[in-house]
């Protein structure tokens, strides 16, 4: 038999195996379920193989937040024109224009950005820096330091920048987060990236399955 037949009678072989249809379907047939199935498969690969790699390089656990509220947005304003409007909470404690403007991510972000999030120790995280945190709360908390304090472990204060005050229910205290419920420090800001999950979990909400996925990426 010639060796061009032997290669279709072995590509044809595989095709009809059942991982040469899954395959195809996956990744060639165009319908609706092939879709939704390609993407719940790249999404599996990212969650449980990619990003627990990028966890162990960035030193935690949730290397990557998406930004699912508008608590740290500044609506599109000039710092300066921000400032104003806010400044009376902050002097209230102590933080001027000239701490804020210091701060990282001084113009804040917005929902539908994707952070980068980096270990910290407690003892290194300031005044200032943008932590992730979880509450009792479904999902992590990204607010902003206002407050650190130690008192035989270290405990913290956050704020969103949009929010007029803290946070303070049942499942939620920003005036008081301790040191073992911080998972890390917002390290960088990719703008509008996470609405990819945001809409993703948005999809899959109509296949029954969504409580597989929680609000990390």
């Amino acid at each position: 038999m010639p060796k061009k037949k032997k290669k279709l009678k072995k590509r044809t072989k595989k095709l009809d195996a059942w991982y040469g249809k899954a395959w195809y379907f996956i990744w060639h047939d165009n319908s609706t379920w092939s879709w939704i199935v390609a993407l719940i498969l790249i999404y599996v690969i990212l969650k449980f193989l990619i990003y627990p790699g990028i966890g162990l390089i960035f030193g935690t656990n949730s290397p990557m937040v998406v930004v699912i509220s508008d608590s740290m947005e500044h609506k599109e304003m000039p710092f300066d024109e921000w400032w104003v409007e806010n400044k009376d909470y902050y002097l209230t404690i102590n933080i001027t224009r000239a701490d804020f403007s210091t701060y990282p991510f001084k113009n804040g972000f917005n929902k539908g950005d994707l952070m980068f999030i980096t270990g910290k120790k407690p003892e290194n995280i300031k005044i200032g820096d943008v932590i992730v945190f979880q509450s009792q709360k479904p999902y992590p908390i990204i607010h902003r330091v206002i407050k650190k304090e130690y008192k035989s472990i270290w405990v913290f204060e956050t704020k969103g920048d949009n929010n007029e005050a803290q946070v303070r229910d049942d499942e939620l205290d920003e005036a008081r987060v301790l040191e073992k419920q911080i998972i890390g420090k917002a390290t960088l800001d990719i703008p509008y990236l996470g609405y990819i999950k945001i809409w993703f979990v948005d999809l899959i909400k109509v296949t029954g399955i969504s409580s597989l996925f929680d609000s990390t990426l």
